[in-house]
């Protein structure tokens, strides 16, 4: 035996070494690399990062003591829209992030790029020219919508279109179109899923609502697109001022009732009503911990994160 060689039992250290590209290393900014997102989420959040990085840059590292934004522009859903081109036929190692037991696409993980999608939108839509102003904080207010159409498949390419559609003072609204093409279709591209993301626009200083950008849509279906978000938004108002005038014009005696009914469950449940059931039987908790990893471009938790 070489006296020279490791016994086969000793002692053996092995460096573990990042398997992340080394983000911004050659970046003149200096930022630390705990600072730049997308790191620790999806190949697409990364992408969208890398793609949109000089508007990014700004909200990084936003002026210090800067004006708001004075004159809004205006801008057209083309300025904002966004295509995603997942490449599963050609690239395995992405297949085997994305792929679930049944061979589809992960739906959590599809949700959250599709967060991260409209965030992006988001940003190009209230992106402004003018680096002297402070940039706007952009936080997903609702998923109004999400379609399912078909299952959605780990072997076929995958396409994700999205652009702002809607703008009201401080809210804006994304339209998501998920397409990929059926096998023994041809190769025309069939829609897979839709969603509708709002997102709103705050004050990065006061963190009050501030005002977003007009949108001015150019072609019919945009203008389509436009008036339908109109009327939701406004059935979205009309619905919360007639919950709360139905409320003050004989809800009460119908609570007064659903409580009386409610102790008649705990007082007396051999009397109770079996069709029924108390509400809090009704209730599901889950707890999410964020970490670090899990932190947006403002430092705050990733709302993909929490869609997944």
């Amino acid at each position: 035996m070489d006296p020279n060689s490791s016994p086969p039992h000793s002692n053996t250290t092995i460096p573990v070494v990042a398997t992340l590209p080394a983000y911004g290393s050659d970046s003149s900014t200096g930022k630390p690399i705990s600072l730049w997102p997308g790191m620790f989420h999806s190949p697409v959040t990364q992408a969208l990062w890398e793609a949109r990085s000089h508007m990014f840059e700004r909200l990084l590292d936003p002026p210090v003591d800067a004006p708001p934004q004075s004159e809004l522009l205006n801008k057209t859903p083309s300025q904002s829209r966004t295509t995603i081109l997942y490449n599963f036929s050609s690239d395995f190692i992405l297949r085997e992030q994305y792929k679930d037991p049944w061979n589809e696409v992960r739906i959590g993980k599809l949700l959250e790029d599709l967060d991260a999608l409209a965030g992006t939108i988001s940003v190009k839509h209230c992106y402004a020219v003018d680096t002297t102003t402070r940039p706007l904080l952009l936080v997903t207010a609702s998923v109004d919508k999400i379609v399912l159409r078909k299952p959605i498949s780990v072997d076929i390419d995958l396409k994700i279109v999205g652009a702002v559609i809607w703008v009201g003072r401080s809210s804006i609204e994304i339209h998501l179109e998920v397409t990929q093409s059926t096998k023994g279709c041809g190769t025309s591209d069939s829609l897979a899923l839709s969603a509708n993301f709002i997102f709103v626009a705050r004050d990065s200083k006061t963190g009050k609502a501030a005002p977003v950008n007009r949108l001015l849509p150019e072609t019919e279906r945009e203008q389509f697109l436009f008036k339908e978000a109109e009327a939701r938004n406004n059935l979205r108002k009309r619905t919360r001022g007639g919950q709360k005038r139905e409320f003050e014009n004989g809800e009460v005696n119908r609570l007064e009732s659903l409580l009386a009914e409610g102790r008649i469950f705990c007082d007396m449940p051999a009397l109770a009503d079996r069709d029924s059931i108390l509400l809090r039987n009704t209730s599901l908790e889950n707890s999410l911990i964020c970490q670090p990893q899990q932190r947006n471009i403002h430092g705050r938790i990733f709302g993909g994160f929490l869609m997944h």
